[in-house]
């Protein structure tokens, strides 16, 4: 058998760098495309959220209701409040 026979498992080491490069584009590239697709649909959905916030409000003015904050984030007294209520006592 000839030592260059291309049926031989053992490959140069250009022949594997140039594989592991193209691996590693390849892969790259596979990255760069799901990442676009997350921004795009992290975009999508800041659209969609803004949307349904502005019809929550129209909802809201429809029905003659103040625009309140979000149960999510209850008002609270200030902390310079509670301390002259305090010092009033």
């Amino acid at each position: 058998m000839d030592s260059h026979d291309s049926n031989d498992p053992k490959q140069s080491p250009a022949d594997m760098t140039a594989f592991v490069q193209n691996l590693l584009q390849q892969m790259q590239s596979r990255f760069q495309t799901m990442s676009d697709s997350i921004v795009t649909k992290i975009d999508d959905m800041g659209s969609r959220i803004n949307e349904l916030e502005q019809s929550i409000n129209d909802l809201r003015a429809e029905m003659g209701v103040e625009s309140s904050p979000s149960p999510a984030a209850p008002e609270k007294p200030k902390e310079e409040e509670w301390k002259k209520e305090e010092g009033s006592d």
